[in-house]
């Protein structure tokens, strides 16, 4: 079966740690996008919780992505991990089928719209 691989760490960072959060996961962002397999990889910060970071990596295959695990780069990751200040959120999702603008489109679609549903009117 093909499928990609999504990791996603949110962490919560006590205020005198986070801008050495920051520095450390956006210093890692090129290096982690060169190695083989990466599809992607970006640092967010929630918009409503200025101390929420969240780290994404996608990646193209499981070879890849485990090699990655075992990496000095992802190592790096788990200090900063190590920063927060409660139980991080970690997730490694396998993605086996992914859509876009279509779906909206599709179900927006008036043959898709029952008449009385939410959304209905324009």
């Amino acid at each position: 079966m093909d499928y990609s691989i999504r990791a996603t760490l949110r962490m919560r960072i006590p205020v005198r740690k986070r801008k050495e959060a920051r520095r450390i996961l956006g210093s890692l962002i090129e290096r982690i996008k060169l190695e083989e397999g990466c599809l992607g990889c970006s640092l967010y910060q929630d918009a409503l919780d200025k101390g929420t970071l969240m780290f994404e990596e996608v990646w193209a295959n499981e070879i890849s992505f485990q090699k990655h695990l075992r990496s000095d780069e992802f190592r790096t990751v788990l200090i900063v991990v190590e920063m927060a200040s409660a139980p991080p959120t970690i997730r490694f999702d396998r993605i086996t089928h992914s859509a876009g603008m279509a779906t909206i489109e599709s179900m927006r679609s008036p043959a898709n719209i029952k008449p009385g549903a939410s959304g209905s009117s324009p």
